[in-house]
Parts: C-alpha cells; sequence; structure tokens
C-alpha cells in the first residue's frame, strides 16, 4: 500500500476534533448533556489543535498552499479561544459562538482554495 496519498494519524486527530466540535455545539441545541457539551466542545478543540501543530507541510509545496496550511490552523486556535470562553464566567454566549464561527469561516476558506492553489502548483 502507498503511503504517500493515505492520510496520516494528524488528519485523523482533525477529523475526531471537528467531529467533537460538531457534537458539542449540537447538544445545547437539542437540548441534551448540557452539563458535558463545554467539555465535549474543549476536547474537540483541543484535539483538533494537537492534529494541526503535528501536521507537516508537503515538501516542494508552493508558497501559497504553505500559506493557506498555516491559515488553516488558525481555525483550531480560534476553536480553542471559544473552548475558553465556554468556562470564563465574564463571557455571554456570544462570545463563543463567535470564535467558532470565525473558525468555521476559516475553515471553509481554506477548504476551497487549498485544492486550487494545489491545482495551479
Amino acid at each position: 500500500m502507498d503511503k504517500s496519498n493515505s492520510p496520516g494519524w494528524q488528519a485523523w486527530l482533525v477529523t475526531l476534533g471537528l467531529i467533537l466540535i460538531v457534537v458539542g455545539v449540537l447538544l445545547p441545541i437539542i437540548g441534551q448533556g448540557l452539563a458535558a457539551y463545554r467539555w465535549v466542545y474543549a476536547a474537540g478543540a483541543v484535539t483538533c489543535l494537537v492534529g494541526r501543530l503535528f501536521s507537516r507541510v508537503p515538501d516542494g509545496a508552493p508558497l501559497r498552499v504553505k500559506r493557506l496550511l498555516r491559515i488553516e490552523s488558525w481555525s483550531a486556535i480560534f476553536f480553542c479561544a471559544g473552548a475558553f470562553f465556554m468556562f470564563w464566567p465574564g463571557a455571554g454566549a456570544g462570545d463563543w459562538l463567535a470564535f467558532t464561527l470565525a473558525g468555521g469561516a476559516i475553515m471553509i476558506y481554506t477548504s476551497i482554495m487549498l485544492p486550487r492553489a494545489m491545482r495551479k502548483g
């Protein structure tokens, strides 16, 4: 099996983290697990951050691809900031939600632009 195109453990960590973030956001919406949603979201944010920190830039990647991968790492930092505001007593509900939306917007932007940049080479 050729491992050059298979996703590494970093990609699996990021995927697991994003799933936990989605579950952490959906739990208060559906009214279940109100005591645990903060912990689920925070675990997802930290897992996503670890996956992004240990992910590598492909050798010989163009500067634009490197920059987009670096920008993508910022989404995990925004998710961690959102997790911080979930636990901070002086924060409102809109604070963690704003950081979650910012991280999601960065993820959407990079998921569109990365394939384009890699195609152009």
